[in-house]
Order: C-alpha cells, then sequence, then structure tokens
C-alpha cells in the first residue's frame, strides 16, 4: 500500500502546482474553476459552497478577504471559436489552502491536497519574510514564541467552545496535542527529558523548529475545532491528538527529526528576553 500512496500523493502536489498561474507582478494565484476540475467536483456549482466556507474561514482568521479572494470574469471557449464571459475566482494560496480544508476529506485528492497547501502556505510565509529569514537562532525563538502565545489563546477559546472548560480539562487537552506531536509523550514527559525544573516551561526551552512544530499544531488545532464545530471534552482531546499525530507524520514525510530528538537550547526565552533587554538599555 505504501508504493502507491506516495505516487499518488506527489501526483496530486504537481497537479496543484501545475495550475498555479503567475500574473505581471510575479504574484501566484489558482483560478477557481480550473482548481474545482481538480479537486475533482463534477460541476462548478458544487465547489462554489465549499468556496464560502472558505471565505468564512478566512474572515474569522481575521485575514482580510479581499486580499484572497477577487471575484473576475473570465473569457472561455464555447465552441466553433466563439467566447462567453463566465464567473470565475481568483485565489491566493492561502485561499486555496482554506478550500482544501473545508472539502470533502473522502475525495483522495482533497484528502492529500490539506497536507499540502498547509505546508506550502507555511513555507510561503517564511521565505516571503525577509527579515525573519535573517534573524538569529534565538530571536527565531523569541519571535515564534511570541507568536505561539498568541495563538495559545486563540487555541484555549476554541476549546473553550468546544467543552473543555476548566484548568485541569485544558491540561488533559493539551496533553493529547503533545501525545500526538511526540510519539505519545506527555508535557510531564517531555518536562522531564528536558531535564527542566518544576518552575520551567517546556515551550521556553525549544530550539525554534520545535517551537514552529508546535506552532503549526497549536493553529491547526483551532481551525479543525472552529471548523467542524467540535462539541465535548473527549472530541476536542481526540482532535488535539490527531493534528499533533498528523504533524509528526508530516515531519516525518519530509525527513525532519522528531521534536523530541531536537536539542534543548541552553537559554530559557525568560534568559534570552533579559538579555534583549540589557542590550537595548546600553543602546
Amino acid at each position: 500500500m505504501k508504493k502507491t500512496d506516495k505516487p499518488t500523493v506527489d501526483q496530486h502536489h504537481q497537479t496543484f502546482e501545475g495550475i498555479r498561474q503567475i500574473d505581471a507582478d510575479g504574484n501566484e494565484h489558482w483560478m477557481g474553476r480550473q482548481l474545482a476540475r481538480v479537486l475533482e467536483y463534477s460541476e462548478y456549482r458544487h465547489f462554489l459552497p465549499v468556496i464560502e466556507r472558505a471565505k468564512e474561514a478566512c474572515r474569522n482568521s481575521g485575514h482580510p478577504e479581499a486580499d484572497h479572494f477577487e471575484d473576475i470574469l473570465d473569457m472561455v471557449e464555447i465552441g466553433s471559436g466563439a467566447k462567453r464571459q463566465v464567473a470565475d475566482i481568483r485565489l491566493s494560496r492561502y485561499a486555496c489552502y482554506l478550500i482544501v480544508q473545508n472539502g470533502d476529506p473522502a475525495k483522495p485528492v482533497i484528502a492529500n491536497g490539506q497536507t499540502y497547501f498547509a505546508l506550502q502556505t507555511r513555507r510561503q510565509e517564511l521565505r516571503d519574510d525577509e527579515t525573519f529569514a535573517r534573524l538569529s537562532e534565538d530571536d527565531k525563538r523569541l519571535a515564534i514564541r511570541n507568536e505561539l502565545a498568541i495563538h495559545n489563546k486563540h487555541l484555549a477559546a476554541a476549546a473553550k467552545d468546544a467543552g473543555v472548560e476548566t484548568p485541569l480539562d485544558y491540561a488533559i487537552f493539551q496533553d493529547h496535542g503533545y501525545k500526538g506531536l511526540y510519539g505519545g509523550r506527555s508535557a510531564k514527559d517531555i518536562h522531564t527529558a528536558k531535564g527542566l525544573k518544576k518552575s520551567q516551561k517546556i515551550l521556553d526551552h525549544m530550539g525554534s523548529t520545535e517551537l514552529a512544530a508546535n506552532l503549526f499544531r497549536a493553529t491547526q488545532t483551532e481551525e479543525k475545532l472552529r471548523r467542524e464545530r467540535v462539541r465535548g471534552k473527549q472530541k476536542a482531546n481526540q482532535t488535539h491528538f490527531e493534528v499533533g499525530k498528523k504533524v509528526r507524520q508530516t515531519i516525518a514525510d519530509l525527513g525532519g527529526t522528531m521534536p523530541e530528538a531536537l536539542p534543548t537550547p541552553k537559554a530559557g526565552i525568560q534568559q534570552l528576553e533579559k538579555g534583549k533587554k540589557k542590550l537595548e538599555k546600553k543602546k
């Protein structure tokens, strides 16, 4: 089975990239009607509700809808050289990602696309952010840790809406996410493996790569809880575990190092912040 799965995934990834277009200013985009065919929708009208759900997800995530979804009129051939105008939509990579996240996961091309666009969107964000690319490892850690702190608040709110209410409930919920991402290891296991004191937080003692994996886990879990309107503590816990496990599988597919095998930095985030404040004072 494994021998046939990977070529299928690769084929779908090549197909997604194959319909990518570049405008005169060098901006990439996808056309809705083409994407609908790649995602195996028999008629474009069946694809329109998926676009609407993706737009809603875009608004809920705080991104301007107009930056990612642009309604246009396109000319298509109808035979004998004649053409007519049809409504279409110009999509950003992030829009495509939201569309496959809101598509029918029973379709293999959708399931593969969900992983593909999630990874490619994140890669593109990092490539586009030249400032981030020039940061030192310590500054990258600080930037991602701050971003993770913000997204953990969003995740907590989504979990609460799903029924994760008490501090104990949330601790169990978080543990499920860690177990998925760290191959069954709990937060306590990770804490022990890193050799931390009781008062020290594991997220403050991760390198940028490990933090990025946890940021991906948090953002994807929040979106999935809201998108699928997950209700009940057990379902929320299972969702967090499954997302963590999916991120772990993605790291394996890319040939990356498992998070538990990554080195623990000598300095914690608090030490880095203190050091940064001292430097700023000297300036």
